[in-house]
């Protein structure tokens, strides 16, 4: 009773600890955004000429560290273990890194197999089922995950919850690690809830841009798939998860890691004993070939009528994570696209107002992954900010690669990353991931203590070298996507453009003119009759909607309500032309109103079309019913 009181007691200020840490810190960034808010309001000083103040919020001090190093331990099965003591809290976190379980080594017919493997692995054990498992958790006050990539190096399996019941919880992982059954319930309702995932997917210009821009830069490495099919969902058996469960799953090549309130002498034993039916296999850990830049420029567009935006993503390969360059290029990044201080979002953004956000990325892990600038851009017929954008994204990056950074914005950069960094020491998932890395890639033991010094070491003639070097011109690959009658004739300026579905099949221009055609033919006639009540059919993420439609008609003009599956209605407006139809329906949800815009063809008492919800599409099909 004594300890349940003690343990209360630290609880309540462990938390009131929390609410002042969250309040200062809610605080803090509202001043923050609102300066900054303040300064973007203003528009009497470009943001470009803003004088840099060299004001990072970050100290010479800080720049010496000296971080925890975690006990490492090796099992007989040759499981590592890693366990980094940490008493300030009563909780605890695992993660378990299993090298060789994700995508990157499935079958290339089956992309998925690793990803639903590990989703499965939390619905149902020899003597758990799903809904005891989650009964379990929930009681517990923790939290236990499963996931591998579609194309990851590694599955992984974390968990965490209060120190005080560590061996409950624990025990939960090692039920799910060692004992999954992959019932065939479980699998079916997963199956049908990633199909309409898949559905959903297709309908998001990110998705599709990163689909085209992988398949560009990887070509036949495992790193270019991005996605399941239809097809690979359905050949998923109990028989082949668990196959793949029981061949990837080895403890040989993976890292056990622990942080938290708890004493490694103690807790060593327990790992024997809990893991110790965890045997060890012949499995070795064989990486594919690593992926080497595309050598010649390509332009490739994703065609997708109506679109409002432009999804751009501009790249190619560049390195892996035990490059020399790396710190460069983390720095590069920075100055880059990383966050809003960077150029391309003063640039593109605050200057030019031509998007909400653009940003730039790499990709560094045991293969080398793609350096990449993109984001989302207006397209409308009236306001086409594709152009512009894209000869402000060219400039950024030669930019780079011909004029030095200037000091003032290096150093602004790179104490920035520093503080960031120093900040990130608190929290115990950056720890685990920390050690983990370390192991992984054999860094030194002081690897994370010298990385801000190392940071800050970086200069100008570093960056400038490595732009260079990974940004050539004439073999940076080129992905957009957004309607084609509107962004065409903007890429064609940098070369030839092949053309892709939202499918990913290629795109016959010459027939996708003559379907234009056809349409405007069909417009042109006299206004089919639409009048009446129609029931409405798309689909969702949660599943097929039935909608209730109902249309007057004035020659050309509709106006209407849409009533949902809950029974609330909408208003409807829109018109009808010859055969073409297009509503749109005005639907308030908590904060905002959204617009769904619907077009299609009438076919006497049916129709269909595509319907858009802000950035996402779908199918829609009606059939009239009085």
């Amino acid at each position: 009773m004594r300890r349940k009181k003690q343990f209360r007691s630290l609880s309540q200020k462990l938390f009131i600890r929390l609410t002042l840490s969250v309040f200062c810190l809610s605080f803090l960034t509202s001043v923050v955004l609102g300066q900054a808010s303040a300064q973007g309001q203003d528009k009497s000083v470009s943001v470009s000429k803003v004088e840099r103040k060299n004001r990072a919020p970050v100290s010479s001090e800080i720049l010496q560290v000296k971080l925890p190093r975690p006990v490492e331990v090796r099992l007989d099965n040759g499981l590592t273990v890693l366990i980094m003591e940490d008493h300030r809290f009563p909780t605890a976190s695992v993660s378990l890194q299993i090298a060789g379980a994700g995508g990157l080594f499935q079958p290339r017919e089956l992309p998925g197999l690793a990803s639903v493997t590990a989703q499965m692995l939390r619905e149902g054990t020899k003597t758990r089922d799903a809904l005891k498992l989650a009964e379990d958790v929930d009681r517990l006050g923790a939290t236990l995950n499963a996931n591998a990539g579609i194309s990851s190096i590694t599955a992984s399996v974390s968990s965490s919850g209060l120190s005080d019941n560590f061996d409950e919880w624990f025990s939960l992982l090692a039920d799910i690690l060692l004992h999954p059954t992959f019932p065939e319930e479980e699998l079916t309702k997963l199956k049908q809830r990633l199909k309409a995932s898949l559905r959903q997917q297709r309908s998001s210009p990110n998705f599709l841009a990163r689909e085209r821009f992988n398949k560009a830069l990887f070509g036949e490495h495992p790193a270019s798939v991005v996605s399941m099919t239809n097809e690979s969902i359905d050949s998923f058996t109990t028989e082949k998860l668990a196959e793949w469960h029981r061949e990837r799953y080895a403890p040989q090549n993976a890292i056990l890691a622990i942080m938290g309130d708890v004493i490694a002498d103690d807790l060593l034993p327990k790992l024997k004993n809990w893991l110790g039916a965890w045997k060890k296999t012949g499995l070795k850990v064989e990486m594919p070939a690593n992926p080497v830049p595309v050598a010649k420029k390509q332009i490739y567009l994703v065609n997708r009528p109506g679109s409002v935006q432009t999804q751009v993503a501009i790249g190619n390969i560049a390195i892996d994570r035990k490059s020399p360059d790396y710190l460069s290029m983390v720095v590069l990044n920075r100055v880059l696209g990383s966050g809003p201080a960077s150029r391309l979002f003063i640039n593109l953004r605050e200057e030019k107002g031509y998007t909400y956000g653009v940003y730039s990325t790499f990709s560094a892990t045991r293969y080398p992954g793609a350096f990449q600038v993109g984001g989302a851009v207006r397209s409308e017929p009236e306001d086409d900010a594709t152009d512009g954008a894209m000869a402000e994204f060219l400039y950024e990056l030669m930019r780079l690669t011909q004029d030095p950074v200037p000091s003032d914005e290096l150093e602004e950069a790179k104490r920035a990353m520093v503080a960031r960094f120093a900040l990130s020491l608190e929290r115990p998932a950056t720890a685990l991931n920390r050690a983990i890395t370390i192991k992984t890639y054999g860094f030194p033991e002081d690897y994370w203590d010298t990385y801000p010094a190392k940071l800050m070491e970086v200069g100008s003639a570093d960056v400038q070298r490595v732009a260079k070097k990974y940004i050539q011109p004439g073999a940076l690959q080129f992905v957009a996507v957004g309607d084609a009658s509107l962004i065409q004739p903007v890429l064609e300026k940098y070369g030839p453009v092949e053309v892709f579905d939202t499918e990913g099949k290629p795109v016959d221009m010459e027939a996708l003119a003559a379907e234009k055609a056809a349409a405007e033919a069909a417009a042109a006639g006299p206004a089919a009759n639409v009048a009446g009540k129609w029931e409405v059919l798309f689909s969702t993420p949660a599943g097929d909607q039935t909608l209730n439609l109902t249309l007057e008609q004035d020659g050309t003009e509709l106006k209407g309500s849409l009533v949902g599956p809950r029974g609330r209605e909408s208003p409807v407006k829109g018109t009808v032309r010859g055969t073409v139809i297009e509503f749109t329906v005005t639907r308030q949800v908590p904060g905002r109103e959204i617009e769904m815009k619907f077009s299609g063809n009438v076919e006497g008492t049916s129709m269909v079309g595509k319907v858009q919800i802000m950035d996402f599409s779908n199918d829609w099909s009606a059939k009239k019913v009085e």
